[in-house]
């Protein structure tokens, strides 16, 4: 049965999240602001923040820096993931993913049917590891975001989470890494 377990303790992570969006700025941007709150009130850290453009190169130059930053551990983008020409954010990031996570978008579907029916397809919420930082990809509403943070990220990037989560495998991301660089030479 899943739960917290108390007797483990609470591991902050360096969040960094990132909305994609040609018109939203720092005053508006619900959706980031709706993360941020989210990632601050589980007692994790905002290890950075970025509006970019719905533009690929804007999308992937902002995951690459995060990536090659050790002072980050997980990036939450929110916007990007319809159908509409502008929407490009998960055709720029899936192509970066070492590991693609299928079940995370399963899950967010499930969870987004409860609430918004059939229009959950017109989503393309994914999730994958960048190197070994974990990259979550949301719609751009804030209530895709609660819906993302509640009822996934909260309770998987908690190391208390049982039977699983992500923060315990963590220190063991980089060993398909590490085995590629052995085996070169």
């Amino acid at each position: 049965m899943s739960g917290l377990d108390e007797s483990r303790p609470f591991i902050a992570l360096n969040i960094a999240v990132m909305t994609v969006s040609d018109t939203r700025t720092a005053d508006d941007d619900r959706s980031g602001r709706t993360l941020i709150d989210r990632i601050e009130a589980a007692g994790h850290v905002v290890a950075g923040y970025a509006i970019v453009p719905d533009e690929h190169d804007a999308i992937t130059g902002q995951v690459r820096a995060w990536a090659a930053d050790d002072g980050v551990d997980v990036v939450i983008t929110t916007g990007g993931t319809g159908f509409t020409g502008r929407d490009v954010t998960p055709d720029a990031l899936e192509p970066m993913f070492d590991k693609h996570m299928d079940g995370f978008s399963q899950v967010f579907h499930r969870i987004s049917y409860d609430k918004i029916g059939t229009s959950t397809i017109q989503s393309r919420a994914t999730a994958g590891l960048v190197g070994t930082m974990f990259v979550f990809v949301l719609p751009g509403s804030p209530g895709a975001c609660k819906d993302g943070w509640d009822g996934i990220l909260k309770w998987q990037l908690d190391y208390r989470h049982m039977p699983c989560n992500f923060v315990e495998i963590m220190p063991r991301l980089d060993e398909h890494l590490k085995r590629g660089k052995a085996g070169s030479g």
